[in-house]
């Protein structure tokens, strides 16, 4: 349901904005500002994934939870989505999410919703014989029928 409101929601109050923003400073300034707010949000998500990514990449080599710099991703492809969708409502949610402690705000509450089990990371330990014999065999046994009763 709530869904449902925000696909009603939004469009409408995108459309009231712009007709607002239209009347008071002009069509052609209006779209001048909406082309505006994708470039620059562009060039931001461009930024901030390239950090996250870092941060992700730092994360794996480090054996450490990549659940917040994956969360902080998702985040930032929203935001993208959200800016490159004409509007100043959008916009400025977008714009919102590419504000990294905007982003751990809401991580914190989604954090607190949700109960996981205790992940830990850790490296494969190997017996002190590290011999790997790699090799293809074929069954040559014969298959044992039911029927003789002298065969187990």
């Amino acid at each position: 349901m709530r869904l449902l409101i925000a696909f009603i929601a939004v469009p409408l109050i995108e459309i009231g904005l712009f007709i607002q923003v239209g009347y008071t400073i002009g069509l052609w300034s209006t779209l001048l500002i909406v082309l505006l707010t994708a470039i620059v949000g562009t060039a931001l998500v461009r930024s901030q994934g390239a950090q996250v990514l870092s941060a992700l990449q730092g994360s794996f080599k480090a054996m450490k939870d990549p659940t917040e710099p994956l969360a902080h991703g998702a985040m930032i492809l929203f935001a993208g989505a959200l800016l490159l969708t004409p509007g100043f409502f959008t916009d400025a949610f977008g714009f919102l999410l590419l504000f990294p402690p905007f982003r751990h705000l809401i991580t914190n509450m989604i954090r607190s919703r949700l109960t996981s089990a205790n992940v830990k990371f850790s490296t494969h330990q190997t017996s002190s014989d590290d011999t790997v014999i790699d090799a293809d065999y074929t069954d040559i046994s014969e298959p044992q029928s039911s029927a003789d009763p002298t065969k187990h």
